[in-house]
């Protein structure tokens, strides 16, 4: 009998980049893993009844990693580089799908990725929540294994 996998035992990891540690790799969720390929509506002329829809190029919106925040963090300075110094440096992100002997079902690697966005959830001192990281990474496009 076929059981689909479940979408909470994953793991993260970023190729290419110094001073990642074993912290930086846990996620509490991730999400923008998808594409699709935009159309373009095109009239035939003299003929009002149709329109044609042709395929245009793939669209992969952002990577989006959610975890508890972490103080120390080599994504940190990853992030800081590009932010404050305008130094990008495109890596690897792959995210891996795990069975329960922890290997991968499936992985997913977004090439040329580079940080676009940072936020740090609400301080609210009448919540007991925990401090949230999301990070938002652009990528050229990903594939599939």
């Amino acid at each position: 009998m076929y059981y689909p996998p479940v979408g909470f035992f994953f793991k993260v990891e970023f190729i290419g980049l110094d001073g990642v540690t074993e912290n930086d790799n846990r996620f509490q969720s991730v999400s923008g893993i998808n594409m699709d390929i935009g159309t373009e509506e095109v009239r035939e002329g003299g003929e009002n009844r149709f329109v044609h829809k042709l395929p245009q190029s793939a669209k992969f919106p952002n990577l989006i990693l959610k975890r508890g925040m972490l103080t120390d963090s080599g994504l940190i300075k990853w992030f800081e580089d590009a932010v404050q110094n305008f130094d990008f440096k495109p890596i690897t992100v792959q995210v891996s799908l795990l069975n329960e002997k922890i290997e991968p079902l499936v992985s997913w690697k977004f090439v040329n990725a580079y940080p676009v966005k940072w936020e740090i959830s609400s301080l609210d001192a009448v919540r007991n929540e925990v401090v949230v990281d999301t990070i938002e990474i652009a990528y050229q496009y990903f594939t599939r294994s």
